[in-house]
């Protein structure tokens, strides 16, 4: 008679009662997390040649561990940042279990001292205003479809919202009375107001009338759907916001090759800070914690801080290079050696 292993066990009541229970996780937080040991299964099937079910916590340590982070990387072609995000999942686990079972203190302290990898900080990818309208321009706003894609990403750039918040957006979120504004509940369950501007508002007036969503009974629907009235995936926002630039791209070369939905974030952040909003208004839109969040924006803004150096810059440089055809001397050297 086959056996419920420990490993099984603990796993269980980690998610089960411990993430949802006791920490309320979020819905998309205990995804990832159930995504991390879901590899982890299918690694140690596949590679260690353990089944799922015969896993036992006397066949896992730091050795383990570390290789199963290496395959994530190195077979799966994961990068650094989700290398760490699945180590971060693995050490809550860990962290769990020296409370539940002491016995396994030692294995548990092995492996929450696996560190982190270091990574580069790669430079924040932003559209210019330029860019940004002509993105929006491409819907084709004689259909039905063309004129839900230009409200959704006239609000997922109006707002600065991350996508998940606009996949998570039910009618009741929006308020088109002045003053117009969206609620948005961002990380950790914190839910935010941002307000709407003009033309905005407009397009999702247009939007709501044409699909009945501002009647009665269409409070708790999702304000953008797709084909099968369900609420857009990230995935779906990510793959209309590629079309059209692509689309953009035919008709400006300058335009980059990929722009994905948190572009469109950086590029509200860049052009609320270049239009000379405070960074405390823009970490309130954005929905940071930290204002230090907030501050790489003023780290990537090239124009304000051209603008700010040729107000204060002083010729000093000389304008240009002398000509060395008209210089005889120079010319006499070069013919003598």
């Amino acid at each position: 008679m086959k056996k419920v292993t420990d490993f099984a066990c603990y796993l269980t009541r980690f998610f089960s009662v411990h993430l949802t229970g006791v920490r309320n996780l979020s819905k998309n937080t205990v995804m990832a997390y159930r995504d991390t040991f879901r590899l982890l299964l299918l690694f140690c099937q596949d590679v260690v040649g353990i089944a799922p079910e015969k896993l036992t916590m006397a066949m896992i340590d730091d050795n383990l561990v570390v290789r199963y982070l290496d395959w994530l990387q190195g077979v799966r072609n994961c990068s650094i940042l989700t290398r760490n995000q699945r180590l971060a999942a693995i050490h809550s686990f860990f962290r769990y279990l020296q409370t539940q079972d002491p016995q396994y203190m030692f294995l548990c302290q092995k492996i929450l001292l696996i560190p982190f990898k270091k990574t580069s900080k790669a430079c924040i990818r932003h559209l210019t205003p330029d860019q940004t309208a002509i993105l929006l321009k491409q819907p084709n706003m004689q259909t039905k479809t063309g004129r839900r894609d230009v409200t959704l990403l006239s609000v997922l750039y109006d707002t600065g919202a991350r996508v998940q918040e606009i996949c998570d957006l039910r009618v009741r979120d929006v308020r088109l009375e002045y003053p117009a504004l969206v609620t948005l509940t961002g990380k950790g369950r914190k839910s935010r107001h941002v307000p709407l501007l003009g033309n905005t508002v407009s397009l999702l007036r247009v939007y709501m009338q044409e699909n009945a969503l501002i009647q009665n009974g269409k409070q708790d629907a999702p304000l953008f759907f797709n084909q099968l009235h369900a609420a857009m995936t990230r995935g779906g926002i990510s793959h209309i916001l590629q079309k059209y630039t692509n689309m953009a791209a035919l008709q400006h070369p300058d335009m980059p090759e990929k722009v994905t939905p948190h572009v469109l974030r950086h590029s509200k952040a860049t052009h609320l800070l270049q239009a000379g909003v405070n960074l405390i208004y823009i970490r309130d839109i954005l929905g940071h914690v930290s204002i230090q969040t907030t501050e790489i924006y003023a780290r990537v803004d090239m124009e304000t801080k051209r603008k700010i150096l040729e107000d204060v810059y002083a010729e000093i440089t000389p304008e240009g290079l002398p000509n060395w055809n008209r210089d005889g001397n120079l010319l006499d050297f070069l013919e003598n050696l």
